[in-house]
């Protein structure tokens, strides 16, 4: 599904990441963890398009994707979430899922000037859909309050869902448990689940090691702007130089 190679991105004198490489199969949920400052949000950026890598190339399926502005990163079929929340506070759940669709609402310009019916059948298409993604994060009760009401896990919910409706091949999501208590961690985990066995790709970047262990199938650890181990949890739980990373050298 997804092909890092040899990614590499430097500001200024410093190497951010440094000859980055990995695939991401698809069908599965991949995580992607490492120490604060290894590259993690920095490789999200790069895959998304929103900065330009010194090095290397993305690959989607068979599509290079190195050098697209970020909205035709979108277009290819990646969405992503934010590690800081990026919500329209003062618009409604379903305004916010359907900003997520405007690539995949075809309105033209005469049908929104004469309000033609097939105008108003799309939107209607939109609406249904966004109900149904806010059905999925447990948010479609509150489809038509204003997001800025919602508490700081629901926000979080809400992003993932409006990711959800660029209709992407690949969903990337950025810290999806950050500021959540264990009871919002655990439901956002089987939340995530069971958008996986909808048959998305999903690569994860998360601090919270129970959730990357119990959900990812593989893992990719960077440390240091590095790829320092690639694995199942099993080999990555195991493996002396993730320990090192995060627990540091004794002695």
């Amino acid at each position: 599904m997804l092909r890092i190679n040899g990614l590499t991105k430097q500001f200024g004198g410093l190497r951010v990441l440094d000859e980055v490489s990995f695939q991401v199969p698809e069908g599965i949920i991949y995580g992607l963890i490492g120490p604060n400052g290894a590259g993690k949000t920095t490789l999200f950026n790069l895959i998304t398009g929103i900065i330009k890598p010194t090095a290397g190339s993305v690959h989607l399926g068979s599509k290079l994707l190195t050098g697209l502005a970020s909205y035709r990163v979108t277009r290819a079929g990646i969405g992503r979430t934010f590690q800081n929340i990026r919500i329209f506070r003062e618009m409604t759940l379903l305004e916010n899922v359907m900003v997520g669709m405007h690539d995949h609402l075809c309105y033209g310009l005469a049908g929104t000037l004469l309000a033609l019916p097939s105008q108003r059948r799309e939107e209607q298409r939109g609406r249904e859909r966004a109900r149904e993604l806010l059905s999925w994060v447990s948010l479609e009760d509150k489809a038509g309050i204003e997001a800025g009401s919602l508490s700081y896990g629901e926000q979080r919910k809400l992003e993932l869902a409006r990711a959800l409706a660029t209709d992407p091949k690949l969903l990337l999501i950025d810290e999806p448990a950050a500021g959540m208590n264990p009871a919002e961690t655990e439901e956002l985990m089987a939340e995530i689940t069971r958008i996986s066995r909808r048959g998305y790709t999903i690569l994860l970047i998360e601090h919270d090691m129970r959730l990357v262990m119990g959900l990812c199938q593989r893992i990719a650890v960077l440390n240091f702007g590095a790829l320092i181990a690639e694995g199942t949890p099993e080999e990555i739980r195991r493996h002396a130089g993730v320990v090192e990373a995060y627990l540091g050298k004794d002695g």
